[in-house]
Parts: C-alpha cells; sequence; structure tokens
C-alpha cells in the first residue's frame, strides 16, 4: 500500500502560498526536517508560531524531528563554506544509515505527511534526500509530491 509524503520549502513563498499549498494537498501532519526551526529569518515558519498556524488554517499537527536533519558540521560545510552537493549527499545518506532513521520512525507515521525545509525547491535540499532514503528502506513505499 502506497505511503502519500509531500514536501515543502517556506522560502520565497508568502503566508497565504505556504498555508493554501498545506491545505489544498490535504496534509495531516507537518514533518519540520531543519535542525534549527527558530531563525527569526523563518518568519511564518518559526517553532514557536507554526504550529498554531498549521492548526488553525490548515488542521494539520506539526512535529520537530531533527533525526531527519544534517548535522551542523555538514551544513556548514555546504552552506557556509560553498561546499560540493554530491559530498552533502553522500554524508547525509551515510549519516542516515548510521541513525538507522528507517527503523527508528514508521511508514504509518509518513503517510499524509509533509516534510518541511527551508529551501524552496526540493533539488539540492535534504528533504529529497530523506525521501529517496526511507523510500530505498521501505521498499519503495513512498508516493512522494513535491508542493
Amino acid at each position: 500500500m502506497p505511503i502519500d509524503v509531500t514536501t515543502i520549502g517556506f522560502t520565497q513563498s508568502t503566508a497565504a502560498d505556504f498555508f493554501g499549498r498545506i491545505r489544498q494537498a490535504g496534509v495531516k501532519k507537518v514533518i519540520d526536517i531543519r535542525l534549527h526551526n527558530t531563525s527569526q529569518l523563518a518568519g511564518f515558519a518559526k517553532a514557536a508560531d507554526l504550529p498554531y498556524f498549521l492548526k488553525e488554517l490548515c488542521g494539520a499537527d506539526y512535529v520537530h524531528q531533527p533525526l531527519l536533519a544534517p548535522t551542523e558540521d555538514i551544513l556548514t560545510s555546504f552552506k557556509k563554506e560553498k561546499g560540493d552537493w554530491n559530498t552533502l549527499r553522500h554524508r547525509f545518506m551515510d549519516l542516515m544509515a548510521e541513525r538507522q532513521i528507517e527503523a527508528q520512525l514508521s511508514p504509518s507515521s509518513f503517510d499524509g505527511s509533509c516534510l518541511l525545509c527551508s529551501e524552496a525547491q526540493p533539488h539540492h535540499c535534504h528533504r529529497q534526500l530523506v525521501c529517496d532514503y526511507l523510500d530505498g528502506k521501505w521498499g519503495g513505499k513512498l508516493t512522494v509530491r513535491h508542493l
């Protein structure tokens, strides 16, 4: 049985567009996979406000899951030091394998969920890597759509 998962990034989006896409997709739960979810730059996507907005505007639950985020070291080498995407990809895939995220999370907990990160597009974003990794470990059960 397929597991429907969506992903979304909040940058380059207005609050109306962001919450509208989540509501229209029928998302039941947003899984925040950012390592840091409290930055002032996050605007409407700050952890202190996001659960309220999601529940009120979309009827969706919110959970922060840093297990699905790269380490500070991996993020720094890619973003601040202008690292190579393939290096980040390999390092993060190895980290997920080391963490054994597929054994710590259940496929059913992802059904109807939306993985949240900051990047506007899914390519060159770790949310795509999380989906790829889990889909491989869970036998191709994920049906992924990027909002």
